[in-house]
C-alpha cells in the first residue's frame, strides 16, 4: 500500500519557524558557515515583521546588492584574520594595510556589509579608520542606510561606524580647520562629520515608528539616539539598553582609541535638535494603547526606556507637562487614582520580566512630584511584598533609591520583616539596596544586622560561608557536606552584599569581621581560591573598618600557602590585597614576600604569577632588600606600624599613614614595654654617667689644687734656706 508523500525535515522547518517568529530583542550571533551558504542574497534573509504595531510607514523591501566571488572571499577573510591578530611591526605598518584593503574594498563596501563571512572585516576597518575613511564610508552607505539598519549583518557595520565617528563631531567643532582636510583628489566632497550625521537621519525620518520594533535596526536607533545624546556609548548602568546580551564581540587591539570613543562628549546644539525631533517623530503617530503596548515588547521596550530617559534628563522635568511627551502618553491621568487606566498600566507593570524595566525607569527619572504621587498610591504599603518577588524587587530597589528619610524608615521597617524570606529566596540584592540608602540617608543598621545574624547564624554564630553559598567543611574522611554547589549568581549576590556591609562600621560589618575570623584555614583558602567569594575576602583585607587583630589573625592562616594562592587566578587577587592589608604588620608583609620568593621559579612560569610577583615589587626584594624594606614601610607607615627588631632604618612619620583604630596585639604590647624598659634603662645610664662625670671633675680639681699647695710649700722652705 502506498504511503503518503511526507516532505524530509519538516522538523527542522518548525523550529526554523518558530526561531522566525520569535520576536527577541537580541540579535542572535553569527556563525560561520561553509562557503556556499555564506554569500546567501540578503533579499532571503527577511526582517522581522511585527504586526502588532500598525499605522507606521513601512520600508520597502530589501534590495540586493549582489555577492563577493570566491577570491574575494578569500582575500577579504584572510585581511579579517591579519587585523583581528594585530601582528603587524607597529602603526605605521597597520595604517599601509588598511589603505590597501579600502583600496581593494572600493565600490563593493555594500557587499561586504551584507556578507554573514565578511562584515566583520567592515566592522575591524571601521575600528581602525581615520576620521577622512569613515567620512568615505558614510558617503558609501549614503541613500542605503534605511535597508542596511534592518541587515542582519550590515546593522552592526552602521553600529560600528556611528560609534566611531562620534567623537570626530567634537573634534571638528573644536577645531573646524579639520573639516577641510587637504586633498589632491579635486571630486572628493567636503562635509562635515556633523552634517553626515545629519543626512542619514533625514534618510530615516519617515520610518523611526517602523525602527522602534524592528528587530535589528532598533539596536542601531539606540545607538544613534546616544550619540545625538552626548552620553557615554558604552558605559550605561543598564548596558542591555544598547546591545543584547548575545551581541558578538568584534574588536581589534587599540586601546587607546576606546576610552577616546566611549566617553562623554560635547554635541552641537544641531544634534540636541535633532534628538528631540526623532524621539517626538518616533511616537507621533502612536497614541496611548500603542506606546504602553510597546512597553512589554521584546524589542520595543529597550527603545523606549532610552528615549524615555533621555526626553526626561536632556529635556527637564518640565517635559512631563507636555500633552505630547513620552511620559505624558504613557500616563494620561493627572492625578493618576486607582481606578484609572494609567493604575492598570502601572500595576501591570510591577510584575512583568519586560515591563518593568520601563517601570524602573519611570521612576528613576520622573519629576519629584510625580514619583510620590505613584509611590504614595502603589507602593507605600507594600514594600515589603514586593522585596520578595523576582522581578517586582528590582522596582523596590528604584524606589528605595529615591526615599527621603522618613519614607525609607517605614520602608525599612517592612523590608526587615521580610529578611528570613528573603534569604530564603536568595533575594539578598534589595537588602544590599537597602543597607547602602540606609547609610546614605542616615537611618539606623542595627535592626537589619540582628535579622541577617539570624537568618545566616549556625552553631558557631554569623556564618560567612552560608552567605557565600559555600557549603561546609570537609568532614574527617574528606567528603564535603553540601549537597550540591550553589548557582553562581547567588554566589556573587551574597559576595556583594557582604561586601556593602564591611562599608558599615558597627555591628554589620562586624558580623562579617568575626565571622572570618572564626573561619578555619581550609575554609579561608576555600574562599581565596573562589572566583566571587574571593573578593569578599580582598574587600576584608583592605577594608578601612578592619582592624589590626583581624588583619594578622586572617593573612596568618595563608602562611605555607602563598605560592600556590598566587598561581591560582582568585587567590592571586588576595596575594595583591595583603599588600595594603600589612598595613602596620611589617614582619608580615616580610614573611609573605619570603614566600613567593621561595616560590620565584612557579611565579615566573605563570602569567598570574608574574602579575603577583610585579605588584610586590619582588624584583627589588631580590636585588635590593634593604631598598624594598624602606619602600614597603612607606608605603605602610601609620601608627600602628611596627619596625623589624633587627632593622636600623627609619621610620615613617604617622601623619603619612591610616590610622588603624589604635588596637595592639600581644606582640606589640611586648615589643612596646621593651622599648620603654630599654628607654628607662638608657636614661638611668646617662644620669649615672653624668653623675660620674661630675665626680671625676671634683676630684681632678681637688687634685690639681693639692698639688699647686705642696708646690708653694717647696718654694718657701728653699727661700728660708737661702736666707740662712
Amino acid at each position: 500500500m502506498p504511503k503518503d508523500f511526507k516532505k524530509r525535515g519538516r522538523r527542522a522547518d518548525d523550529k526554523k519557524r518558530k526561531r522566525d517568529h520569535d520576536d527577541g530583542d537580541a540579535a542572535p550571533k553569527r556563525r560561520r558557515q561553509s562557503d556556499a551558504a555564506q554569500e546567501a542574497p540578503a533579499h532571503d534573509d527577511e526582517p522581522f515583521q511585527d504586526e502588532a504595531i500598525d499605522g507606521v510607514t513601512r520600508p520597502g523591501a530589501m534590495p540586493f546588492y549582489g555577492m563577493l566571488d570566491d577570491d574575494e572571499q578569500e582575500y577579504f577573510k584572510r585581511a579579517d584574520e591579519m587585523l583581528e591578530l594585530d601582528q603587524f611591526d607597529g602603526p605605521d605598518e597597520r595604517t599601509l594595510f588598511v589603505e590597501s584593503v579600502y583600496r581593494e574594498a572600493d565600490g563593493k563596501e555594500l557587499k561586504i556589509a551584507n556578507s554573514q563571512s565578511c562584515s566583520r572585516l567592515m566592522e575591524r576597518l571601521i575600528l581602525v579608520s581615520t576620521p577622512k575613511q569613515l567620512k568615505d564610508l558614510f558617503q558609501k552607505f549614503n541613500g542605503h542606510f534605511v535597508h542596511l539598519v534592518q541587515h542582519r549583518f550590515a546593522s552592526h557595520c552602521c553600529e560600528a561606524l556611528f560609534i566611531q565617528a562620534a567623537p570626530v563631531v567634537t573634534h571638528e567643532a573644536r577645531k573646524p580647520d579639520l573639516i577641510t582636510p587637504p586633498s589632491s583628489d579635486p571630486n572628493d566632497v567636503v562635509a562635515s562629520m556633523e552634517n553626515l550625521f545629519l543626512f542619514t537621519l533625514d534618510e530615516l525620518e519617515g520610518y523611526l515608528g517602523y525602527l522602534l520594533t524592528e528587530r535589528f535596526a532598533s539596536h542601531v536607533l539606540r545607538v544613534l539616539l546616544v550619540v545625538l545624546s552626548g552620553q557615554p556609548l558604552e558605559r550605561q548602568g543598564n548596558k542591555s539598553t544598547l546591545h543584547s546580551k548575545k551581541k558578538e564581540k568584534v574588536g581589534v587591539p587599540v586601546p587607546e582609541k576606546q576610552d577616546l570613543v566611549l566617553g562623554e562628549r560635547k554635541v552641537p546644539q544641531s544634534f540636541t535638535d535633532a534628538l528631540q525631533k526623532v524621539i517626538n517623530d518616533s511616537v507621533a503617530n502612536l497614541d496611548t494603547n500603542y506606546l504602553q503596548m510597546l512597553a512589554t515588547h521584546p524589542t520595543g521596550n529597550p527603545t523606549l526606556q532610552l528615549m524615555l530617559k533621555l526626553e526626561l534628563t536632556l529635556f527637564g522635568k518640565v517635559k512631563a507637562k507636555d500633552e505630547n511627551s513620552i511620559i505624558r502618553k504613557l500616563l494620561p491621568d493627572d492625578p493618576i487614582k486607582e481606578d484609572t487606566p494609567s493604575a492598570s498600566f502601572i500595576n501591570g507593570l510591577v510584575y512583568d520580566a519586560i515591563g518593568s524595566r520601563l517601570l524602573e525607569t519611570i521612576l528613576e527619572n520622573a519629576p519629584g512630584k510625580l514619583f510620590k504621587s505613584i509611590y504614595r498610591q502603589f507602593f507605600q504599603q507594600r514594600m515589603g511584598s514586593l522585596a520578595r518577588n523576582e522581578i517586582a524587587g528590582y522596582v523596590a530597589g528604584r524606589i528605595l533609591e529615591r526615599l527621603s528619610k522618613d519614607d525609607l524608615d517605614e520602608a525599612c521597617r517592612q523590608i526587615i520583616e521580610q529578611i528570613p524570606n528573603l534569604v530564603e529566596r536568595n533575594r539578598t540584592a534589595i537588602i544590599k539596596t537597602l543597607i547602602e540608602r540606609c547609610v546614605a540617608r542616615g537611618v539606623d543598621t542595627v535592626p537589619i544586622a540582628a535579622q541577617l545574624q539570624a537568618a545566616y547564624g549556625g552553631s558557631s554564630g554569623f556564618e560567612i560561608t552560608r552567605l557565600l553559598k559555600l557549603g561546609e567543611a570537609p568532614s574527617d574522611d574528606g567528603k564535603s557536606n553540601a549537597k550540591h554547589e550553589q548557582p553562581g549568581a547567588d554566589k556573587v549576590h551574597g559576595s556583594l552584599l557582604a561586601q556593602t556591609m564591611m562599608t558599615v562600621e558597627g555591628p554589620l560589618g562586624n558580623l562579617i569581621f568575626d565571622s572570618f575570623t572564626n573561619l578555619g584555614d581550609y575554609m579561608t583558602l576555600r574562599i581565596a581560591r573562589d572566583p566571587a567569594a574571593s573578593r569578599t575576602l580582598q574587600a576584608a583585607l583592605v577594608s578601612p573598618n578592619a582592624s589590626v587583630i583581624f588583619r594578622r589573625k586572617v593573612i596568618q592562616q595563608f602562611y605555607g600557602h602563598v605560592g600556590e594562592l598566587a598561581l591560582d587566578p582568585a587567590g592571586s587577587h588576595v596575594i595583591d590585597s595583603i599588600w595594603e592589608g600589612t598595613a602596620g604588620l611589617a614582619f608580615i608583609r616580610e614573611r609573605i614576600a619570603e614566600e613567593l620568593a621561595e616560590n620565584e621559579a612557579a611565579l615566573r612560569e605563570s602569567h598570574v604569577g608574574r602579575a603577583v610577583w610585579r605588584n610586590w615589587r619582588m624584583d627589588l626584594y631580590r636585588r635590593r632588600r634593604a631598598d624594598w624594606v624602606k619602600q614597603a614601610r612607606y608605603t605602610a607607615g601609620n601608627e600602628g606600624f611596627q619596625s623589624f627588631p633587627e632593622s636600623n632604618g627609619e621610620m615613617t612619620p604617622p601623619s603619612q599613614g591610616r590610622k588603624t583604630g589604635g588596637h595592639l596585639s600581644a606582640i606589640e604590647l611586648a615589643r612596646k614595654k621593651w622599648a620603654e624598659s630599654q628607654a628607662a634603662k638608657a636614661k638611668l645610664d646617662t644620669e649615672k654617667a653624668k653623675r660620674d662625670a661630675k665626680e671625676a671633675k671634683k676630684e681632678s680639681k681637688k687634685e690639681k689644687h693639692e698639688r699647686h699647695g705642696s708646690s708653694k710649700g717647696k718654694e718657701k722652705a728653699k727661700a728660708s734656706v737661702a736666707a740662712h
